[in-house]
């Protein structure tokens, strides 16, 4: 059994916890539920079940008997992350049916009770959730979560290209996978062009990992992951503010680790194959320029309007050299566009697929897992908005309109599977629900739960 910091197989004593998303006096079905003693503390604290209120009855020696816990609207089982990110640290296990799958709960809970402290001399012990003995995966999924979310968090003096690679060999190692990596000017050698192109300026040396797990013989699962290290935005330096956060540009990688560790936890009847270029988006004499037209591993070339842009350049290579291999579906994650953010907002995963089977099953993995995706349109017209007067394609289209479209729709120029999906995702968190900002993971239980029912 994988061991968690905040779920649980089993405790000796723990404490109850009685959720409700709606909590009214006079409704003898809710007051019923609950010991009298928890009952007259909560209705001496006007608990109404509000989005983290808690009530918590302890004995004379201070062990905590049990909490009332609210819930709020009561749309959202995730809200129990509310609770989790303040509730005492202590073993508790659902005393009350509150309407929400456990998945949904523990999902909750584990995010809530995550706390990044690698830098930090005061490391906190978080509550920790009883989810039976038919938890594995759920502490496999909130394991997954954390390390993602440990990735995105890490600054990228401690999470350059070496180790993002020492990540996933760490990842190859324990699940028997095989891993190859190709560094440097050897990327020019084995036609990897627009990965050493936007890595060549950095203090680390530009590479692609490529990861492969399972039997052949399996429908293969290709997964492919945005790992900038640092974006600095290039010649076309961002200012401090948009700056400030872009150690969390390998977002995408970090959402590719996680679903690629998921599925090797599950053991899924897959050939998995992983592949993360990883770079640093820096600035020097050598730097790639405006202007530039860069060749591609797939045979187009790219006049670069925009050095900022870069993301979909490592990107185009890396999913060209998946599709050589002819997968049976071909999934990517990338922290892509702020476009994404201003169409969707923070908690809404963007994903674009032109497969109707496929938009539909990651519909249904989203409503089933609670993880919010929502479907974008790959409206074709916009290709013209890509269109350069020397090259292929230009990387970045001029206007400011349909910027996660357009990207969008610059990747399809480089895909050519049966099936394929792009998420544009934010890997962060200001806060909701009381959760820790920070790293986030973002569509990925949707794309988790999807693939899972897909081949399980």
């Amino acid at each position: 059994m994988p061991q968690h910091t905040a779920l649980i197989e089993t405790a000796d004593t723990p404490a109850k916890l009685y959720l409700f998303s709606s909590f009214e006096w006079g409704d003898e079905g809710a007051t019923s539920d609950i010991p009298a003693p928890l009952a007259a503390l909560a209705k001496a604290n006007t608990f109404k079940a509000s989005a983290g209120q808690l009530v918590v009855r302890a004995d004379e020696n201070g062990a905590i008997i049990d909490v009332l816990g609210g819930l709020g609207a009561g749309t959202d089982g995730l809200a129990v992350a509310a609770l989790s990110a303040k509730i005492p640290e202590a073993d508790y296990e659902i005393a009350r049916d509150a309407g929400y799958p456990i998945a949904h709960i523990a999902a909750g809970w584990a995010d809530g009770a995550y706390r990044f402290d690698r830098y930090l001399s005061d490391k906190a012990t978080p509550p920790r959730l009883v989810v039976g003995e038919a938890g594995e995966p759920l502490i496999r999924e909130a394991i997954a979560v954390d390390r993602l979310r440990d990735l995105v968090n890490t600054p990228a003096e401690d999470m350059g290209p070496p180790e993002i690679q020492g990540t996933i060999s760490d990842l190859a190692e324990r699940y028997g996978a095989t891993l190859q990596t190709i560094i440097g000017d050897a990327l020019l050698e084995q036609n990897y062009p627009m990965v050493h192109a936007v890595g060549r300026a950095g203090p680390e040396a530009p590479r692609i990992m490529e990861m492969s797990w399972g039997d052949e013989k399996h429908p293969q699962l290709a997964v492919v992951g945005k790992g900038v290290a640092f974006d600095t935005g290039g010649l076309n330096l961002k200012t401090g503010n948009y700056m400030r956060l872009m150690k969390k540009d390998m977002g995408g990688a970090a959402h590719a680790i996680a679903l690629a560790e998921l599925v090797m936890g599950a053991n899924l009847p897959v050939h998995l194959k992983l592949y993360i270029p990883a770079v640093e988006n820096a600035i020097a004499g050598d730097a790639f320029r405006p202007g530039d037209v860069l060749s591609s591993r797939k045979g187009l070339s790219v006049e670069i309007d925009n050095t900022d842009a870069e993301g979909r350049l490592i990107l185009g290579d890396a999913l060209t050299r998946a599709c050589e291999e002819n997968p049976d579906l071909l999934i990517d994650f990338a922290t892509l566009t702020g476009a994404a953010r201003v169409a969707l907002g923070p908690d809404l995963a963007p994903y674009y697929t032109d497969d109707e089977s496929l938009a539909a099953e990651i519909a249904a993995g989203s409503a089933t897992s609670g993880d919010p995706a929502w479907r974008m349109p790959l409206w074709a017209p916009y290709k013209s908005m890509l269109k350069s007067p020397i090259a292929d394609l230009v990387n970045s289209a001029s206007g400011g309109m349909a910027g996660s479209i357009t990207a969008a729709i610059f990747l399809k120029q480089f895909v050519d599977a049966k099936s394929w999906v792009h998420l544009d995702v934010w890997a962060w968190r200001e806060g909701k629900y009381g959760r820790p900002a920070g790293g986030a993971a973002c569509g990925l239980r949707a794309m988790w739960e999807s693939v899972r029912a897909r081949y399980a």
